[in-house]
Formats: C-alpha cells, structure tokens, sequence
C-alpha cells in the first residue's frame, strides 16, 4: 500500500495538488506566522503580563497537589466542566495577586542579597542528602525541571522578595488578652439541651406519590436523565520501560561510556571564601571608594575578618568575619563567582568587585579540589543509562512499525500486537469522564470519541501518552449518548419524590410541635404517635460529639428566653429534630499553654485577613486586564 501511495504522489496530478497547497501556505499560513504575536498573556497587571504558560504551569501544580492529597477522589471534581473553570479563575487571581505582591516589594525597596539566597538553597531540603547540602543532586534537581542555576537564583529572589512583604504582613498582626478570653468562652462554651429526633421514613405511608408528580419531576430534571456518550476499547500499548527486559549492555561499553564521560562522575570544586560588602546605596563612587580604601588596608596587613565585622554591609556574614561557608561555580552572582574561582591560593584577597548589590573584597579560606567517582561507583547508573537508551532506540524502531502497520492493516489489531509482541487489551465500557488510566489521556479520548473510529471502525494512529509510551486503540462497542425515557428511571423518581415528601411532612410535623411547646402545650402524646420522646444532652461542646451537625448548629443558635428557645434542623440525611435550650454553661478559665495557642491562632486568622484586604486594596487601584475567558 505505501508503494502504491509513493508512486501516486509523483503523478502529474498530485503535484499539480501539491503546488496549489504550497501556495496557500505561501499566502496564509506564512504570513499569519510572521504577524504572530506570540504567546498569549491571559493577564497583564500593570503592564506586567501573567502568560498562559504560567497559568498553565500554576494549574497544573495545584492540580497535583489536590490529587496527591485527596487521591482519585478529586477526579470527579474536576470532570465537571464548572469546577474546572472556576478553578483555573482561583489558581489565575493566585497569579495576579502575587505579581501586585512582587510589585509592591520592588516599589518600596525590598531586596534580598545572595547571601540570603545562598543560605536558603543549601538548607533546602530537596537538596540535602544526609542532612547535608549536596551540590551534585541540587545540580541534578534543576536540570530535571529545566532551570538554570542562574534562572533559579532569580526565580528564588523574586520569591524570597515577595515573602518578605507577604510575612510583614501576615506577622504584624496580634490578638488582645480580652480578645483571646471573648474567643475562648465562645468556643469552649457548652449547652445543654432536650431533643427528639424523628426520622422522616415514618412519614412515607402518609404520602402518596401520583402520576403527576414523577411526570414533573422528569420534566424538571430532564438533564439528569441523559446517559454519556461511552465506548469499548482494544488497544496495544507499548511502553519504553517494558523494553528493558528485551536489550542488554556487555561489560565493555559500560566501561567506554565511562571513560568518555569523566566529567559527569566528578565533584565540582568548592571553595570556601569571605567577603566584605560595601552596598552601593545612593552614592556608588563613595561607596566604591570605601571599598578600594579597605583592600589598601588588606593589602597592608589589616585583618580580614576585623574589617568584614566592622565595615561589611553583609550583617550576617559580618558577624563571623564576613564567611560564606563552601561555595561552587555558578552558585553567586557571575562576576562575584568569577572573582571567587579566579583565586589561586588559600589566603589571596581579590580587588574590589562590582555586583548588582554593591562592591566586594573577597578571600579564599579554603579549597576543595575536584574528585572524580571510581568505576565501580557508578557502574549500575550507567549500565542503567545504557539499558535505558537501547530500549528507547527499541521503542522508536517498534513505534514505527506500529505506526505502519496500524495504518496499512486498518480494521484489526492483531497485525500490530504481533509485529511488536505484544497482547491487546480491552477496556471496559467508558465515558470521556470514566476513562480507566491507561487511557485517560486527553490525546486517547478526542480519537476514541471521534467519528473515524466509531462510524468508520478503523485503528487509529498511534497516540503518545508520555516520552515513554504510545498506543493505538480501536472501538469495539459504542453507546451513544441518549436521554433515557420515564419507565427507565420511574423507580428511582418515585422514591426520590417519595423521599422528598416524607421529609417535607416530617418537617412540617416537627414545626408544629415546636409551636405548641412555645406556646406551652403538652405534646406528649403527639410524639407518642411517633414512637418519639424527649432525650436530654448534657455540656454539649461545638464540636458536636454524637450529636448530629444540623442539630448542634442550631442549639448554638437558641436563646434561654422567648421563642427562641425552642427550634427545628434537618440532617443531612433527612431526619428532623426538635430541640430545646435548657442551659448555657460557662468556659472554664483558660490555661496559661491554651492561651498561647489561642492568641496564635487568633492573630494568624487576624494576619491572614490583613493580608486579603491588603491585596484587596492593590487590585482596586492596579490596572488588570484579563484577556482570556477562564
């Protein structure tokens, strides 16, 4: 068949085709490249624009942190098309309130100087191994999410930078000793209380569902009757990782890969220097002229750590004679790391240095010459390496001919499962929001759901997953969407409205039992009818206990006089109850430890509502504009 297409796109008539394609591309497709704007902002902030992929990136994060927190669980959640949107919209007003924040800290000065940064990387613990900074993973981190140590430098400044004003914020706030005791009565106050509960089932052979009303219902709920759109998949998946099983790696070109690649299995070389900053401030030439002026008493034989605590701008490297501990390339900013690993021997002193924070004199204290890894150190990474990279050239030769046979023999799979080795699986029956793991991919529903593969029942082409694996699926059973008639679901209506008047009567039974105890009726006997009576609840706490949430909500919100001593609350799952105040019991006095805890929360809630206002108060005077529909 592929012969038969190669012959036939070198007729006359399919260049002829071909030539009119190229010019369209000529006259639309090129010139609506050349008048692209790139990529779209989804929102400027004064100018500064958020851009989609930071959106993207942002959602994406938060995204999987909800599912590792709440599992599958939150799957749900998002399968609905409005709480995916109005979740992009958080994790978007996220975005804008932390560009008004980074704003606001560059407007009134905030910085944050590469000591600061320097210490916060090593003591980061995704960069520790045995509780000590290690250069070598810190290296292998940024280079898996795509940073640059320079990149991440500024990416980290910006962050710090923004929290200086975000913890300023959040940590002037504070709570009076007479706000802590009013919230300590409040939260430790408990109640006492009588109450009957009453389910609302002893009230369904009192109502009676008519014709009528699962007619309305259907008609009122119409939406909730239609089925999804659902399909039967059989699939060949195959997977890089698989593969490895199928390669091997011989001694010997484990050995040559490590002799070609020495300077990946050493350790940089570290240098443990000291530093006197003079900050430019708003005279540079002074500043720069105090700063030759030290290095001539250096030069003369003064003591460096003596002037690093006297005269470094650097406070918390001044206090231990202007030490920045070990430092490795790249690690500072280029021309303090430049001066830094240009000295040759423990003890020489650089001349005076520029950098974006001011003006350096630095010392080499001490030095860590390179190592390299022996042979039998890494001998397992790299053999894994190796078998990594001949599976994946296996993965590619095998993709291809997946490729064309799924496409040469269209209407099976058994062709592609055996050219490959591989079985072909079946899913169960699935919709767009069912789908199983293995083909949950956005790429996988759009070709399941579409028309070629449902109508046309052909393979499909083969669909990448992930770097690492494909698949080529087909439909072997469909269920289109449809909505489903009223003997379909006439049971589930009829106990649904059945349901729903039980508990109406059971409330409206209850609310006339309320009313007559107001009015100091005896309703004995009425709950009698019911096989209810009065049950009593002692120092019931807000926490609830046994009690059910309904009912504690709303014995917090009685009074011991008036009519509003007496109410009732629906639960959650339908029962009614009636419930009577009888007494408020005090707060016991509050301890010392209990208090502290308390005034913490209380002036963390009071930050945190700071903070909101504060970003309140910047959105209303800055200038957004959001420019895509969330």
């Amino acid at each position: 068949m592929l012969e038969r297409i190669r012959e036939g796109s070198q007729g006359p008539w399919a260049m002829a085709i071909i030539a009119l394609i190229v010019l369209s591309f000529v006259f639309a497709g090129v010139g609506s490249y050349l008048t692209s704007s790139g990529p779209t902002a989804v929102a400027t902030v004064n100018g500064e624009e958020i851009s989609a992929q930071e959106l993207e990136r942002a959602y994406q994060n938060q995204r999987a942190q909800m599912e590792s927190q709440f599992g599958e669980s939150i799957a749900q959640l998002f399968s609905s098309e409005q709480y995916l949107a109005d979740f992009r919209r958080n994790v978007l007003d996220r975005l804008i309130a932390e560009k008004l924040i980074q704003q606001q800290a560059a407007d009134i000065g905030l910085r944050v100087s590469d000591e600061q940064i320097r210490k916060a990387i090593v003591q980061m613990p995704e960069f520790q191994f045995g509780g000590q900074f290690d250069n070598e993973r810190f290296q292998a981190i940024l280079r898996q999410n795509g940073f640059q140590v320079a990149d991440f430098r500024d990416y980290l400044r910006v962050q710090m930078t923004q929290n200086q004003l975000s913890a300023a914020l959040a940590n002037s706030s504070f709570a009076l000793q007479g706000e802590v005791e009013q919230a300590n009565a409040l939260q430790r106050q408990t109640r006492d209380a009588k109450y009957v509960m009453v389910s609302s089932d002893k009230f369904a052979d009192s109502v009676e569902v008519t014709e009528e009303d699962v007619t309305a219902f259907y008609d009122n709920n119409i939406a909730s009757f239609d089925t999804e759109e659902e399909v039967k998949l059989a699939y060949v998946k195959l997977s890089a990782q698989d593969l490895k099983d199928r390669v091997s790696v011989d001694e010997q070109a484990v050995r040559t890969y490590y002799e070609n690649n020495l300077g990946s299995y050493g350790k940089e070389e570290e240098r443990r220097v000291s530093h006197i900053l003079i900050e430019a401030g708003d005279d540079a030439e002074a500043a720069k002229a105090k700063a030759q002026s030290l290095k001539a008493e250096l030069d003369g034989g003064a003591d460096f750590a003596a002037l690093a605590e006297s005269n470094s701008d650097d406070a918390f490297s001044a206090e231990n004679g202007g030490d920045l501990d070990f430092i490795t390339p790249e690690m500072m900013d280029p021309a303090f790391d430049e001066a830094a690993f240009a000295l040759a021997n423990v003890g020489d002193v650089s001349d005076v240095v520029e950098t974006d924070f001011g003006f350096h004199i630095i010392k080499l204290t001490d030095l860590r010459a390179a190592e390299v890894k022996a042979f039998e150190e890494v001998e397992a990474e790299i053999r894994d390496t190796l078998l990594y990279d001949a599976a994946m050239e296996k993965y590619f030769e095998l993709q291809n001919t997946m490729a064309e046979i799924a496409f040469e023999v269209p209407d099976t799979l058994e062709d592609v499962a055996n050219a490959v080795d591989l079985p072909i699986q079946e899913s169960a029956m699935f919709s767009r929001n069912t789908a199983p793991v293995d083909l949950s991919s956005p790429a996988v529903l759009e070709v399941a759901f579409s028309s070629e593969l449902i109508e046309e029942g052909l393979n499909s082409d083969i669909i990448e997953l992930d770097d690492e694996n494909i698949v080529v699926v087909r439909v072997v059973e469909h269920n289109p969407q449809r909505t489903q008639s009223l003997d379909e679901v006439r049971e589930g209506i009829e106990a649904s409205v059945k349901a729903d008047k039980s508990k109406a009567a059971a409330e409206s039974w209850a609310s006339d039992i309320a009313q007559k105890v107001r009015a100091g009726e005896s309703v004995d006997e009425l709950l009698a009818a019911q096989s209810a009576s009065w049950e009593t609840a002692t120092e019931v706490s807000r926490a609830g206990g046994s009690l059910a949430r309904a009912v504690v909500d709303k014995l917090f919100s009685l009074a011991l006089e008036g009519d509003n001593k007496v109410d009732t609350a629906t639960t959650v799952n339908g029962d009614v109850a009636i419930i009577m105040l009888e007494g408020v019991n005090a707060a016991s006095a509050i301890e010392e430890n209990i208090a502290e805890s308390l005034q913490q929360r209380l002036a963390q809630v009071q930050g945190q509502r700071v903070y909101q206002q504060y970003i309140d108060a910047l959105r209303a005077q800055a200038d957004i504009q959001v420019t895509i529909t969330q």
